[in-house]
């Protein structure tokens, strides 16, 4: 037999060069040293959802480094289908933030009372203080049938978009950066504020800085909302144990950044718990973002008018009522104006429609003519700009009286105007958004609705409908539009918001659906007893300070609200500090 010549082994150029002897020789070739796998297990331990960021820029290389880790992850079929959206546009922060805050609310709403509470005092996002955010879109346009490995598990693609975040997040934490999921968006919204075409889908936002808080564990779990599970419980020998079939438990009840992460490095410098004052201490780190160096008092700004819609008989109350209230706040005897001179606030009266004229007033009054909303709009077209404009140069001047400006009004069949209002902006039906009323009736309330739901009826039939102008001009009254312009004139000359009831709420409302950035100045002073109050107060992301369930309007609860914020201030002031 000839001697058998021995061959070298063809070894590829490319790809893998390993031989089958070799790996089945020395199984653990692959492993990396002992070093790198433990700085790997500190990276991976260490990781942790920030919330509180420092206002530092992040270099682009960085930036750069953390989207080359998403974009090494693994994804089904190799189909890499991430997108990364790298936002610093404020505007479009602010108004991300503004989502992020209504979402949490209504979360809140859905759970337990006392979890529910539990989950608005953490802190569960950091979108307006980080400096950056990048959003991963999955885009989904591609047929799953056509992409190897999706057609059986369809959101493979998906799960390839959250291994891409995973190994973002350890590259951010692997170089001292922070990183926060935030995922309490409505994902629709979410995509229509980024412009994402049809199929692309997101899978929350990444807040993305230098971080404010060192957490030596996973913050929820310090929070004691949950805790970690032990290993033994999470792993499953060969299937699912038969005697374990049961559900886990359900909880489920059927300005700059800079500015707002000093506001929060000056109330942790108290000699006190951090969040100590609970929601009053969100407010005033609300108020110190807005104006830095504090405020000093301000003004009410009660404005008033009459309305046909009293006609529907939807109010217990005869309309010159109206006029004696406007009145007596003139002359510094009525409950606004009296609630304002205990907040240490001035009060500035605008007639903006009452029918017989208020002497003393600061006169807004248009010559437009007014409907009664079921078979005519609320205001002329030309009225709605003027009473915005001249709103918005009523709360310049008031902003620049002390940086709070109070909102209150006064106007007999209002709440009734409020509620279409609501209706409209919230797509609430009218059993949804109207309220008996005070001293009203059963019989009193069914009108009530039967008016609402008649407005909003009419309303939908234009097609500009979504317009907040044309809300305003189809359901709306002289003082709605007139707070309306308040808001955005008080909040653009850098002052506090501080709402009242309902109709300033509604007011609000159509502010940020005209500003979104507004959101960032208002202040909710309360919850009233109207029956659509608390949808619009989450609407608008706010939390009210006081729920007294007061009914008495002008400002009230403002002015209520406005001295608590006071007395927060000056405790901020002067109490120790720890360095």
């Amino acid at each position: 037999m000839p001697e058998t010549s021995a061959f070298r082994r063809p070894v590829p150029t490319v790809g893998d060069t390993s031989a089958a002897h070799e790996r089945s020789g020395d199984p653990q070739g692959w492993a990396f040293d002992r070093a790198t796998i433990e700085a790997l297990d500190r990276v991976l331990t260490s990781r942790r959802d920030i919330r509180r960021f420092r206002p530092d820029p992040v270099p682009d290389e960085l930036v750069r480094a953390i989207v080359e880790a998403g974009h090494a992850g693994p994804s089904v079929g190799h189909s890499q289908p991430w997108r990364f959206i790298v936002v610093q546009d404020a505007a479009l922060r602010d108004r991300a933030a503004a989502m992020a805050d209504r979402s949490r609310l209504w979360q809140a709403a859905q759970l337990a009372p006392q979890r529910g509470q539990q989950l608005l005092d953490l802190k569960l996002e950091g979108l307006r203080e980080a400096p950056l955010g990048i959003v991963v879109a999955c885009d989904r346009r591609t047929p799953a049938v056509g992409v190897l490995g999706r057609a059986t598990f369809h959101d493979a693609d998906m799960w390839s978009c959250a291994a891409a975040i995973e190994n973002m997040w350890l590259t951010a934490r692997a170089h001292g950066l922070g990183m926060g999921w935030v995922t309490l968006f409505e994902p629709a919204e979410l995509a229509q504020l980024l412009g994402l075409p049809e199929g692309v889908e997101t899978l929350g936002w990444l807040c993305l800085g230098w971080p404010d808080e060192r957490p030596p564990s996973p913050g929820l779990e310090r929070l004691a909302w949950s805790r970690k599970l032990p290993l033994d419980e999470v792993v499953l020998r060969d299937g699912w144990p038969q005697d374990d079939l049961a559900a886990p438990t359900s909880h489920l009840r059927a300005p700059d950044q800079d500015r707002v992460v000093h506001a929060t490095d000056e109330a942790d410098d108290l000699l006190t718990t951090p969040g100590s004052l609970g929601l009053l201490d969100r407010a005033l780190n609300r108020v110190e973002a807005v104006r830095p160096q504090g405020v000093d008092g301000g003004v009410l700004v009660l404005a008033g008018a009459d309305h046909p819609v009293t006609a529907h008989r939807i109010s217990s109350f005869e309309s010159h009522v109206t006029h004696d209230v406007m009145k007596a706040n003139v002359d510094s005897q009525g409950m606004g104006s009296v609630a304002a001179l205990g907040a240490g606030l001035g009060c500035l009266v605008v007639d903006a429609g009452v029918a017989r004229p208020v002497a003393g007033a600061v006169a807004a009054r248009t010559d437009g003519e007014r409907g009664d909303l079921v078979d005519s709009d609320g205001l002329t077209a030309e009225d709605v700009s003027l009473l915005l404009e001249r709103g918005r140069a009523l709360g310049v001047d008031a902003a620049q009286q002390g940086g709070l400006v109070a909102l209150g009004e006064a106007g007999i069949g209002n709440t009734t105007v409020a509620a279409a209002l609501a209706s409209a902006l919230l797509g609430l039906p009218a059993e949804a958004s109207v309220g008996l009323g005070t001293a009203a009736d059963a019989a009193m309330l069914e009108r009530k609705q039967k008016v609402v739901g008649a407005a909003v009826h009419r309303w939908r039939q234009r097609g500009d409908h979504d317009d907040p102008r044309v809300i305003l001009q189809s359901l709306g009254g002289g003082e709605f539009a007139l707070l309306t312009g308040v808001v955005l004139g008080a909040a653009h000359q850098g002052a506090v918001v501080v709402l009242d009831g309902l109709a300033t709420s509604v007011a609000a409302l159509l502010a940020v659906r005209l500003e979104p950035a507004v959101q960032g100045y208002l202040v909710a002073g309360q919850c009233s007893r109207e029956q659509a109050h608390q949808e619009v107060l989450t609407e608008l992301g706010l939390e009210p300070l006081l729920t007294l369930r007061l009914r008495s309007g002008e400002g009230v609860g403002a002015c209520l609200a406005v001295s608590l914020l006071l007395q927060g201030q000056r405790m901020r002031r002067l109490v120790a500090r720890t360095r």
